[in-house]
Parts: structure tokens; sequence; C-alpha cells
């Protein structure tokens, strides 16, 4: 055999992304090796994997496809000799597929994985991002291990292990009067224009705040993008509410936000761990599940301001 499971997993990125550029970004590997490998595949199994179009990208032929099946297959037999191996020693070690929703991924996840390759040198992390209706899937086609969501709508074949509950709050940009209070009720803001986060299941919990008060928002505008809604609130095109909370107050414009207590009683997102009912755990996921009891809690979330260290009228988002 005159190929290697380093070339199967950079044409299986490739081949999942579609473009050598995006794979390059997802699994920070340089285009040229990306692109060598895929050559070398192709001499030595003497077919075309790809048909190469010119600044758009690639698109997997027939038996390219069939290949791909069957790369992944391996890839993942030779996880598995790992993961049986670390079951039968005290070592942890082998490639976790962690999955983690969305619009906590850019505060959770760098730090997270960081310290935990950090204590277990025998294990790494492949991570991708995506809403929860694309995390429960990944988990269901065992594509994720464990992913890293709110507690919304979970699944009966899903297991949740609540980490750390998160309150909603209102923001606003500094300019806005209603950012000098200390809180503010939903009647007071049901009539100014609302920039929704916009995802599946997330944007149904951010409206039934209002239902559950007899009320309706006033929608502007939506987004499923995270800092596209920070930067539209910190120009003035609408008050959110959000409950993750990064430590800046800043959007990426640099304009300011300022994050204002949601007065009333109102049901939080819990982030937690979720994982397959039906999959018995390995070492690997339950050394990483602990890891995320240990990292995250009330007075402590990677990237974020925790609920015990926030005061009221705090800038944040």
């Amino acid at each position: 055999m005159r190929y290697t499971l380093r070339q199967l997993e950079y044409f299986i990125a490739a081949g999942e992304a579609g473009s050598i550029t995006l794979a390059s970004e997802r699994i920070h590997i340089s285009q040229p090796s990306i692109s060598t490998a895929i050559s070398h595949l192709e001499q030595e199994l003497n077919v075309q994997l790809f048909v190469r179009h010119h600044a758009q990208g690639l698109s997997l032929t027939p038996v390219g496809r069939d290949l791909l099946r069957e790369a992944k297959n391996l890839v993942a037999q030779a996880q598995n000799l790992y993961l049986l191996a670390s079951e039968v020693t005290d070592q942890v070690r082998g490639s976790l597929a962690l999955g983690c929703m969305v619009t906590l991924a850019p505060m959770l996840v760098p730090e997270l994985t960081h310290s935990f390759t950090s204590s277990y040198p025998a294990a790494s992390i492949r991570h991708t991002e995506g809403n929860h209706e694309e995390l429960f899937e990944g988990l269901r086609r065992s594509e994720i291990d464990l992913a890293i969501c709110y507690d919304l709508q979970i699944p009966e074949d899903i297991e949740f292990a609540p980490l750390v509950e998160l309150p909603p709050h209102v923001l606003m940009s500094a300019d806005d009067p209603l950012a000098r209070k200390s809180s503010v009720e939903l009647a007071e803001i049901a009539g100014k224009p609302m920039i929704l986060l916009d995802l599946p299941i997330s944007g149904e919990y951010f409206l039934a705040l209002f239902l559950n008060e007899g009320l309706e928002p006033t929608i502007a505008a939506r987004s499923a993008h995270h800092d596209v809604v920070r930067t539209m609130v910190a120009n003035g095109y609408g008050y959110s509410i959000l409950n993750a909370t990064p430590r800046s107050d800043s959007a990426l414009d640099g304009r300011k936000l300022v994050r204002v207590r949601l007065a009333g009683k109102h049901r939080p997102m819990t982030i937690g761990t979720a994982t397959l009912k039906s999959l018995r755990k390995t070492k690997l996921v339950m050394a990483f599940s602990e890891h995320c009891q240990a990292h995250v809690s009330d007075a402590y979330i990677p990237g974020m301001i925790a609920p015990n260290c926030e005061a009221p009228g705090q800038s944040g988002a």
C-alpha cells in the first residue's frame, strides 16, 4: 500500500468541503499539501477523484464518491485502534470529533480543546460548528462523538449533561436611551426594532419569551450569524436578545455594545454536552465530558462572562 491515512484524511476534507481552500481552513493544512495528497491518490489508484472547476472548487466524480465513503470507513477503523487500545490502558488517546453550537464555538472551543490536549497529549480534537439540528444529526450519523449545545428541544435519543445556565439579556448600542437602565422589561422593547438571531430552535426560544407574556416583537432584521447581529445592534439598527456573553463589549467594527438585564422570570438556556444514548461512551469521550464539567461553571466559562461574575448594566453581549 503506497498511500497513507494522512492522504486519505486530506482527500476526505476536500471531498466534504468541495474546495481545497475550505478544506485547508477546516483542517489547518496548507493548500499545496492537500493538492499533492489528492494527486498522489489519483495516481496510485489510477482514478480521477474530482472534477476541477475553475474558481468554483471541486466536485466528486462517481468513483470519487464511492472512494470517499470507503476512505471515511478506513480512517474510522484506524482511529478505532487507538480507542480500543485506550480502553484497556489508563491512557486517554485517539481523535475526538467535537461539535459545538455555532454561536458558542468561538468562545468555548479554543480554550477547552487546548487545555484538554495539553492534559492529554495523546489525544487530538477535530471540531466542527453547526446549529442544533445539524449537531443532533451529526451525533446520529457518528460524524460527531460529543456536542456542546443548549438544552433546547433535546430529542429522546440524545443524552444531555448540563454545565451552566445562561439567562437572557437585552443587547443594545451604547447610544440607546434604555442602555442606561439597570434592567428592562419585554413590554418596554416589544415595539422597538429587534435584530433576531435566527437559528433553528434558538430563534423559536427568543420569540417564545415574548409569546409567554402575550407580546409580539417588532422584528426589523434577522441573521443566523452572531457577529452580524452584534454589529447591527452596535450601529443602532435595533436591540437583540441573547444569552451568551462574550468578554468583549465591542462589535467587530469596534462600536460599543451594552448588555442590560431582562427583568422578570424567563427560561434560561443551559449549556451542556450531548451524546447519543445508544452509543457506549469511550474513555476519550468520558474524559472530555469530565473536562467540560471541570472548566465550565457559574463562576467561570471559557471566553465568556460567567453568570456569577455579571453585574447589572455590565457591558458585553
